[in-house]
């Protein structure tokens, strides 16, 4: 029989995800210096579980590291943005058109749900929950792909891509618009229709990207 019982969080887990949810919020800005002790004293921690997660954040795109001036929150500028974007544009639209072909409805609801939590967060302006909430709507359209190393690809994504929203949100607030477009993209995966659930999804990609390069600049 299968246990229910689940393994509380670790020290390191619970440091991630409180400075992720800093730099989301944009509390911890672009740029500013991420200093262990100060995290540390600040979280009620010692400074190993904030050097630890300070890695896994390097990883996944949200720090940056330098020699001689240590860890730093990423920057986004226009080639992060283009790049992250371009294999986004390649990738994604495909994999949730084989997603709805393979159709699962587990994860149709789980989108559902995100698109309705993500109502909520929009009306509450919680920033930091809408970039999670974004994550969580996309990764559960494209993860019943079938393709693992697509998904793995794309999941590598998903800090990069929510960074940047949160620098695209902060110019242009556009929650609504996107809310819509998901909900769009959800419509066609429900009804079955792969070929249209990706091109709406293609269409929603596109235009952020647009948007995004003009906030900040296509250099």
């Amino acid at each position: 029989m299968p246990s229910t019982f689940s393994l509380p969080a670790s020290r390191t887990e619970v440091v991630l995800e409180e400075i992720r949810r800093g730099i989301l919020t944009t509390e911890l800005k672009p740029g500013q210096p991420l200093v262990e002790a100060e995290l540390a004293a600040r979280l009620g921690v010692s400074k190993t579980p904030v050097r630890e997660a300070l890695k896994v954040l390097s990883n996944t795109g949200l720090v940056t590291f330098s020699p001689y001036k240590g860890a730093s929150v990423c920057v986004v500028d226009a080639e992060l943005a283009k790049s992250v974007y371009d294999v986004r544009m390649v990738l994604e639209p495909e994999a949730v058109r084989r997603s709805v072909e393979r159709r699962s409805p587990d994860l149709l609801e789980d989108a559902a749900e995100a698109l309705k939590e993500a109502s909520a967060a929009i009306s509450d302006k919680d920033q930091a929950a809408l970039s999670l909430l974004n994550r969580r709507f996309h990764r559960a359209l494209y993860s019943g792909c079938g393709n693992p190393l697509m998904v793995s690809i794309l999941d590598d994504l998903r800090d990069r891509a929510a960074l940047i929203s949160v620098v695209g949100w902060a110019a242009n607030p556009s929650w609504r618009r996107e809310w819509a477009e998901h909900k769009a993209v959800l419509a066609a995966a429900k009804k079955g229709d792969a070929d249209g659930a990706a091109g709406l999804l293609r269409a929603h990609i596109g235009d952020f990207q647009d948007r995004i390069l003009e906030t900040i600049g296509d250099e």
